[in-house]
């Protein structure tokens, strides 16, 4: 960044070590460290325990979308190995979990290349919670608890996001996806998925064209799927009160148990406030046969369409063997902090963001 010229010059945002940059930001940060330590509250409060978690892993995770940062490890002895910068601490808890902990949350620093905008930074804050012998529907009620919990710390009445408003204190609505597909995109979903979970490619793309969804020729059932999604569904959720989005089809929830109503569908639910992704959960896979399969598949997948895979961490299929049922969400903290605090990009609630030349 040049040199400024004039002390009336404007600065870019990103300049935010300038004093008065700094103090237009400050009210977010304090909201920001409000919200956090009423959230700790929530947890400590529940008798969970707080775990921290290191940010180098054998693997970064492996789903197909997902894209991390790699670094070397050099030895003592001259050797070396890749490593990788988390892209969730999600592993680490689940060895946590396996080890024995039953209630546990983190806010861990993880790392996801490929992500930038107004709601993503690729170093991010992400608040994780897990329990064990519980059911996700544990999870959706924490998730409500806590919106009115930030909101309070936050000092704010209600939510507003690019001309959205929404109400923290009310209870979210819930909306399977097979609802909302139908609500939304004029699509029978379920139509789409066999009984044990297999998808008709054929027949979404028929119906997301006559929903005035453009399609490439190469695009997958998953391609089509998140289409929808991002076209015509999500843009709706959080609409004057929080949205949870659940039960998604198995193909789309690798890390995710199948329902015990339909083996078309996964327990995981996403929760939504003005049209922003606010949290991802689960009820939790744990056999390792079929979480390897999954994995492996995905990064087949990844590999056809980015050239690249990922190593699977052979530690945590071997944990999932021993690990208990349990739940477990990942909340984007940082997006919550910009619902809470009133701050429409996301560099206003991070202290230091990154910034690199270019």
């Amino acid at each position: 960044m040049r040199k400024l010229s004039s002390p009336t010059e404007t600065v870019s945002p990103s300049e935010w070590w300038r004093p008065h940059v700094h103090a237009d930001r400050r009210p977010f940060l304090l909201a920001r460290n409000r919200i956090q330590a009423a959230l700790r509250a929530f947890f400590s409060g529940d008798d969970f325990v707080e775990v921290d978690t290191a940010a180098l892993q054998a693997s970064p995770g492996n789903e197909t979308h997902l894209h991390a940062f790699s670094t070397e490890l050099v030895g003592s002895d001259g050797g070396s190995a890749t490593l990788y910068l988390h892209t969730s601490p999600e592993f680490a808890c689940k060895k946590l979990l396996s080890a024995g902990e039953r209630r546990i949350f983190t806010f861990a620093h993880v790392y996801r290349n490929r992500e930038q905008s107004p709601t993503h930074q690729p170093e991010f804050t992400m608040l994780e919670w897990y329990r064990a012998g519980e059911t996700y529907g544990a999870l959706m009620r924490d998730c409500g608890e806590m919106l009115a919990l930030a909101a309070e710390a936050g000092g704010i009445r209600g939510f507003s996001h690019r001309g959205t408003d929404c109400d923290p204190f009310l209870d979210p609505e819930r909306l399977t996806l097979a609802e909302a597909f139908d609500r939304h995109a004029g699509i029978d979903l379920l139509a789409t998925i066999g009984r044990r979970g297999e998808t008709d490619r054929q027949k979404l793309a028929a119906q997301a064209t006559r929903a005035g969804i453009r399609l490439g020729e190469d695009d997958s059932w998953s391609d089509i799927f998140s289409h929808v999604l991002v076209e015509k569904i999500e843009p709706q959720l959080g609409r004057g009160r929080a949205t949870i989005l659940c039960e998604y089809p198995i193909s789309e929830a690798a890390l995710a148990r199948r329902s015990p109503h339909s083996a078309k569908v996964a327990d995981r639910f996403e929760l939504y406030a003005c049209g922003v992704e606010l949290a991802n959960a689960f009820g939790e896979l744990t056999d390792p046969k079929e979480q390897r399969r999954r994995f492996e598949a995905d990064m087949d997948e990844k590999a056809r369409i980015y050239g690249e895979r990922y190593p699977l961490d052979e530690d945590f299929l071997a944990a999932l063997a021993v690990m208990p049922e349990a739940s477990g969400a990942a909340l984007g903290f940082d997006r919550l902090v910009m619902l809470a605090s009133g701050a429409s990009r996301i560099e206003q609630v991070i202290w230091a963001p990154a910034r690199w030349n270019g």
